[in-house]
């Protein structure tokens, strides 16, 4: 294993999406072993899985039901059967979501992404913080929103669960950093990526709001998947070994 990584594996949630697959790769680049997680894109998954192995490090791809606590328990333990340890979680899974106002959000769109989001999280701090503290530590790495420093008007579905989060984020990291526990958030903005080519082919997002979102960005451009990735990959090494508790905004001064 490279110095930047310890023995082991970095788990990425939601590893088969635009943004996790990056992050996987990017630590298959950096030296660590990397195992991911599907819901249902199993054939990215396994590609995503290539590109690592291609790395020469291992991977493996494991389907994952954020909504069982079980199956996060579950999945704990065969990772640990198959690597011995397991040395950084990223968390980059999200509910697929429209772009509403407050006043028109459909309350069952709300719950429903409030518990897939925020209690699939804490499922999976749940199964992997007892991993941590038997292994020496570890780290939480955790793909948040720029929304949380500057709030873009009808993202509330995505920034609220993300909010909760982050709180729960914060608790982890003032509890169990004398376990040599870590816990961040990458704070992004729009990404050419993941769940934002899905809604500018939904028409949810035209030319014209495209335009506008890029005059509000310092540097009048959104980011690419590979930029997140390597904010992710520091976060998750050691050379972030005394970041704790902390949102690393990557929004190209959109925040500002």
């Amino acid at each position: 294993m490279s110095g930047e990584f310890p023995d082991g594996v970095a788990l990425v949630i939601g590893g088969s999406g635009g943004i996790g697959g990056a992050a996987a790769r990017m630590l298959a680049h950096r030296g660590s072993d990397v195992a991911i997680t599907y819901r249902g894109g199993e054939e990215r998954a396994r590609a995503v899985v290539a590109s690592i192995t291609a790395s020469g490090r291992a991977g493996s791809a494991h389907a994952l039901d954020l909504g069982d606590a079980g199956a996060c328990i579950a999945l704990e333990a065969a990772l640990e059967r198959q690597y011995g340890r397991v040395h950084a979680v990223i968390h980059a899974a999200g509910s697929r979501i429209s772009q509403p106002r407050v006043g028109d959000m459909d309350l069952d769109e709300w719950r429903r992404v409030l518990d897939a989001d925020v209690n699939g999280f804490v499922h999976v701090a749940k199964a992997f913080l007892p991993h941590f503290r038997d292994h020496g530590g570890g780290s939480f790495t955790f793909v948040s929103s720029a929304g949380l420093s500057r709030f873009p008007p009808g993202d509330v579905l995505s920034v609220g669960p993300k909010g909760a989060v982050e709180a729960v984020l914060r608790a982890i990291a003032r509890e169990e950093g004398r376990h040599a526990i870590r816990a961040n958030a990458v704070g992004i903005g729009v990404v050419d990526a993941g769940m934002f080519p899905d809604l500018v082919a939904r028409g949810e997002l035209d030319a014209t709001w495209i335009e506008a979102a890029k005059k509000n960005i310092a540097l009048r451009r959104f980011a690419t998947a590979d930029e997140v990735a390597e904010a992710i990959a520091f976060l998750a090494s050691s050379r972030a070994s005394y970041v704790t508790g902390q949102r690393l905004m990557l929004d190209g001064g959109y925040s500002l």
